[in-house]
């Protein structure tokens, strides 16, 4: 099977949390739903901790194995850019992983290439909650 051209990366600073909060809480995800507020930000929970709908669209695996999930109407706003999940200091979300590190995860996002926008059209549509175990 050939690779899928990535949507979603993280930062080095990201990575490195993901990381250390996987070697205390176990297997981690993350889901972006959009919306305001917190809802606008990335949120990393233990993995099976989040219900994921049938809608929401795997855009890949960060950290290893980390799964980003994101939304359904998000994607749709957000089907033209690549993602880079970085992490800086201040207060997230109580619900997200991070919050008690004194440290959020953010989205930095840039619109695809032509090139990029090419290569993921010739791809296969991206799974969704439906089509994945989760």
């Amino acid at each position: 099977m050939t690779a899928r051209t990535r949507r979603v990366e993280l930062t080095p600073a990201a990575e490195d949390l993901v990381r250390r909060l996987t070697a205390i809480h176990g297997p981690a995800m993350f889901h972006q739903s959009g919306g305001c507020c917190d809802g606008s930000a990335p949120m990393c929970y233990p993995r099976g901790e989040f219900k994921v709908g049938a809608a929401d669209v795997l855009l890949g695996h960060v950290a290893g194995d980390t799964p980003f999930w994101m939304s359904a109407d998000q994607y749709a706003y957000w089907r033209h850019t690549h993602l880079t999940v970085d992490v800086v200091p201040g207060r997230g979300s109580g619900f997200s992983l991070e919050s008690p590190e004194g440290v959020r995860f953010l989205i930095r996002s840039r619109v695809l290439t032509d090139e990029e926008w090419r290569a993921l059209t010739a791809e296969p549509p991206l799974p969704t909650g439906a089509d994945t175990a989760h």
